[in-house]
């Protein structure tokens, strides 16, 4: 609170001298308050007051935003839009009240502080993202690429959705869902039924009779070609399954997912791409895994690139604050390694 007076008291200071000529003291510093008697106090005179409390977060935050709009120049009208698209986020839920919120929850005085702080982050995420991918070695990615990396797959499915509604009992819900599953090992022992050769335009046919999936059943159920990042986390277990199957081969047992019971069939593959078509990809993923196991890093890699920079604090009282503060970051990530 102490801090969002002083700011406000500055605002009116500074507002309400507008247009007038700044009075300077004898030793040439500007006023920034002027009383009875010749009095003053210097702009000067209220750093030395502030910087003990409020002086470090603000320069470190300059610095950071000064050097790292230099860095990712080519990358910051995205973090602009980016950061207004969170903020506007933040206006639709909280409305005319958002300001109070803000200052709240966070301490900022005004929207405008807590936006540009927001900006700030995103640009120190892409440095530390940056910096952890350095740390990924080669063979990691060969590794990862070995792995991980897979060729887009062609799937098929037919949905079946169990009609259970929030006004049925549990025992009611439970005879909706066995119903829905039933249907579909239904389905599989329809297609058990099936000539190889045939099995496309049977799984087509029961896709159209069956299928709850309105965007798919009248395409065979084809949800394209997918890997394994394409489709939203509910259809997690389905891809898992569909990399199980060969071209040609349709599921045995029913695929459990979050939006109900599917049958499956793989019907096209395409090869895996070369290691430097994917290498930007791989080292995002691995950089981000980096920084989860070594959460540490998110100072390391602010130190490296003020290093960089050749960033020096000449305050030697703010200097003396900012080693602590790199202390107390570093101590405190270590713990959670720990």
């Amino acid at each position: 609170m102490k801090k969002k007076l002083i700011v406000l008291a500055l605002c009116t200071l500074l507002i309400s001298g507008c247009g007038s000529k700044i009075p300077k003291l004898s030793n040439g510093d500007e006023a920034v308050v002027t009383l009875k008697d010749g009095e003053m106090i210097s702009a000067n005179d209220l750093y030395n007051e502030l910087k003990d409390d409020y002086a470090l977060e603000a320069l470190v935050n300059m610095v950071d935003k000064k050097i790292l709009e230099d860095k990712y120049g080519d990358q910051v009208e995205d973090i602009k839009k980016s950061t207004d698209s969170y903020m506007s986020q933040l206006e639709a839920i909280y409305g005319d009240s958002l300001e109070e919120t803000i200052q709240q929850q966070t301490g900022y005085s005004s929207t405008e502080a807590y936006k540009n702080s927001v900006y700030v982050s995103y640009l120190r995420n892409l440095a530390i993202l940056d910096y952890c991918k350095d740390q990924v070695e080669e063979k990691e990615i060969k590794a990862y690429y070995k792995d991980k990396i897979v060729g887009d797959i062609k799937v098929n499915h037919i949905l079946i959705t169990p009609a259970v509604t929030d006004d049925m009992t549990d025992e009611e819900k439970a005879a909706a869902t066995t119903e829905a599953k039933e249907k579909a090992e239904m389905i599989i022992n329809e297609l058990k039924k099936t000539k190889k050769d045939e099995l496309n335009d049977k799984f087509a046919e029961l896709a159209k009779e069956y299928s709850m999936d309105e965007s798919t059943k009248d395409n065979s159920g084809s949800l394209g070609f997918i890997n394994k990042d394409t489709l939203s986390s509910d259809y997690d277990e389905l891809v898992t399954a569909a990399y199980k199957l060969n071209d040609g081969e349709y599921s045995t047992s029913v695929v459990t997912t979050e939006l109900g019971y599917h049958v499956i069939m793989r019907t096209e593959s395409k090869e895996k791409p070369d290691l430097e078509t994917v290498k930007d990809t791989i080292l995002d993923e691995l950089g981000s895994e980096y920084l989860t196991k070594n959460p540490i890093a998110q100072v390391r890699g602010m130190q490296e690139i003020r290093k960089e920079y050749n960033a020096a604090i000449t305050d030697s009282k703010i200097q003396e604050q900012y080693a602590k503060y790199i202390q107390n970051q570093l101590n405190y990530y270590q713990s959670l390694e720990n």
